[in-house]
């Protein structure tokens, strides 16, 4: 039986990653924590084979968690778990010693994959994530970070990644989800989780109140 926790600050996301992975018989999950702190703290009282953690949870971000999970242990196994497929956050996770990388709409059956593989020993990043870390190898990109000195992985203008600056450009323009999606080759719903961080990132309500703001503060 593979023991897993997870980390999520959505008890809906939640609940669905532990249906779908305790539909296989060879895995159980053992603890859940919504924000990073909880995370640390849990991990200190029980330790599973393998933790999926998402990225951005409150206190600490599931990157920071990583970080000082490595740092006491590097035998630890972790999955990243998110839908930013930004080559920023995929690459940090790398650095910071994740074992995983999936997307948020990933199907059961590669989930479970991913799960079993690095409780294995192995590493599990799926097709497009493989790419952009290889690509970056190959261009000298992927360096070990310090773990004295972390480096922040958002970007400056309300921290958007370059994947959400390049939305936001295009929603500007005033083309559709549908659109963005063929053009970024996503799906639609990936844009729509995308637009939605967008528009909280710059606490914005609607599209009327984005395209103002990005006017007034030349965000783009």
């Amino acid at each position: 039986m593979i023991k897993v926790a997870l980390a999520d600050d959505h008890e809906i996301v939640r609940y669905g990653i532990k249906m779908v992975l305790e539909d296989d018989p060879e895995i159980e999950v053992i603890w859940e924590a919504s924000d990073g702190q909880e995370t640390i703290d849990k991990m200190h009282e029980t330790t599973p084979d393998v933790l999926v953690a998402d990225i951005r949870m409150p206190l600490l971000t599931g990157l920071e968690v990583t970080q000082k999970l490595k740092q006491q242990d590097p035998s630890l196994k972790i999955i990243m778990l998110t839908m930013h497929d930004d080559s920023e956050y995929i690459l940090k996770s790398v650095q910071y010693g994740a074992d995983g990388y999936l997307l948020k709409d990933t199907n059961k059956a590669e989930f479970n994959k991913a799960v079993k593989m690095v409780n294995s020993g192995q590493k599990y990043f799926s097709g497009d994530i493989s790419t952009t870390i290889v690509n970056s190898i190959m261009t000298g990109g992927v360096a070990p970070a310090s773990p004295e000195a972390p480096t922040p992985i958002a970007s400056q203008d309300y921290g958007l990644t370059k994947r959400e600056k390049q939305i936001l450009s295009l929603i500007y323009d005033g083309v559709s989800n549908k659109d963005i999606a063929e053009k970024l080759d996503k799906s639609i719903r990936t844009i729509e989780t995308h637009r939605f961080n967008i528009m909280k990132k710059l606490e914005v309500n609607n599209i009327t109140e984005l395209l103002k703001k990005v006017d007034r503060e030349s965000i783009l």
